[in-house]
């Protein structure tokens, strides 16, 4: 299992957004952009679920999925493939909560949803290119 760390960490802070991959159970891909998210922890990666639809319907089918995260500034990037799951109570879900809603405080989030993280690929442009993190 991949470590998340603290320069991954830093570049997911920095990010303005996530672009979140999930699939069918038939494996019919779909892509969409997230605004909410942030690290856990060392494995973890909390999502807020706010319109998610298709995305919800697919992780329930297949819980794989790929979040690619990037630093405009710095040209940074990561991409963490894991499986999610979801939840709708508990501390994760109302920490999630309060963190939406100091951002956008009419928004009223359905879910968390936490992505356990089993990879990370660097996606900066250069010679790393698609290397694994360690």
């Amino acid at each position: 299992m991949a470590k998340i760390t603290e320069e991954v960490k830093e570049v997911v802070g920095k990010s303005k957004g996530f672009a979140v991959a999930t699939a069918t159970k038939e494996g019919e891909p779909n892509v969409v952009p997230l605004a909410f998210g942030k690290v856990l922890s060392e494995t973890e990666v909390l999502l807020m679920d706010v319109f998610m639809k298709k995305t919800e319907e697919n992780i329930k089918a297949n819980p794989r999925v790929a979040i690619s995260v990037w630093d405009m500034e710095t040209y940074t990037g990561y991409q963490f493939k894991g499986s999610a799951r979801i939840e709708t109570s508990g501390s994760v879900f109302d920490d999630g909560v309060n963190m939406v809603k100091s951002m956008m405080p009419s928004l009223n989030p359905k879910a968390a949803v936490i992505v356990t993280v089993d990879s990370i690929y660097v996606t900066s442009p250069g010679p790393d290119l698609g290397k694994k993190v360690e």
